[in-house]
């Protein structure tokens, strides 16, 4: 039994299971903002929650597969799981494969759209992990990838693109592509010497810090600007406009706390910042949605 739980604790650490906080509440918001005349049951909630954990994890799983040995070769991530032998990459591969599958079923089982658009998210999820090798356009891969979650769950909901709100989806996937992009593009300045000694690519390996976190400040306030769109086209009230100014906030302390000579508060701007404010988006919708008359 302890070992079975050492083994889950491991995989755990592996795929980063609390960097869910990212993508998760973007799904619920776009679960929420589709219900609007379409009341979400709790059966559509579940295999929602589902087809997020498979997805999610598969693709961490994969990046990690993928990553093995530039990870070996770099001292920030030699540590990690499978470089440092702790799993093997058959078990990580069996893992990656039963969560691929948990989510083509669980999309199957929200509508035949979803689970006919499946293999495409894979696709793009997967496909990710390769892009730092041809372009420093990989920070908008990931985020389009995590984009899908709101998108997926609106279509969970709705089971269609095409209905007179369809415009709020592609908004909320434009938040989530400028928002993961420009914390991506921070999270990659811890790795600039190593990236541009591998040939690898990314935005600080392009143009260095200084310009690479002004280019996370713009990604940031366009993602703030397609928050106010969602708040326009779904008609939310003064709450979510009040939310909004927090959600500033936070994005405005996330950059304050960085410097290009001093990066040491990284982790708390990466991390910490970034899922309040997922977590504080979500909150925002769900309040102005009660709120509305």
């Amino acid at each position: 039994m302890r070992a079975a739980l050492a083994t889950v604790r491991t995989w755990g650490t592996l795929v980063k299971f609390s960097h869910s906080v990212f993508a998760l509440p973007f799904a619920f918001v776009g679960a929420a903002l589709a219900s609007v005349g379409h009341p979400i049951t709790p059966r559509q909630v579940v295999w929602i929650v589902v087809a997020m954990v498979g997805a999610r994890n598969a693709a961490m799983g994969f990046n990690r597969l993928a990553d093995h040995a530039l990870d070996a070769r770099n001292p920030r991530t030699a540590g990690r799981e499978l470089p440092a032998g702790r799993l093997s990459r058959a078990a990580v591969w069996t893992a990656t494969l039963l969560l691929a599958a948990l989510f083509v079923g669980a999309s199957f089982a929200l509508n035949s759209l979803c689970g006919v658009l499946s293999p495409v998210a894979l696709l793009v999820i997967f496909g990710y992990s390769y892009t730092k090798r041809f372009t420093w356009g990989s920070h908008f891969v990931l985020g389009l990838a995590l984009a899908m979650a709101p998108v997926g769950a609106w279509v969970a909901v709705r089971g269609s693109f095409l209905d007179p709100d369809g415009f709020v989806p592609w908004l909320l996937a434009a938040i989530v592509v400028l928002w993961v992009a420009g914390f991506d593009v921070v999270y990659a300045c811890q790795d600039l010497e190593f990236d541009r000694g591998q040939g690898l690519h990314s935005i600080p390996a392009r143009l260095g810090i200084p310009r690479a976190l002004g280019v996370a400040r713009l990604l940031h306030a366009g993602a703030l600007a397609a928050m106010a769109g969602v708040g326009l086209a779904a008609g939310l009230g003064g709450v979510y406009w009040a939310g909004l100014l927090g959600i500033a906030a936070l994005l405005a302390w996330e950059h304050r706390l960085l410097r290009p000579d001093d990066l040491s508060r990284l982790g708390l701007a990466f991390f910490n910042l970034n899922g309040m404010v997922s977590v504080a988006y979500l909150a925002v919708v769900l309040t102005a949605l009660w709120v509305l008359p």
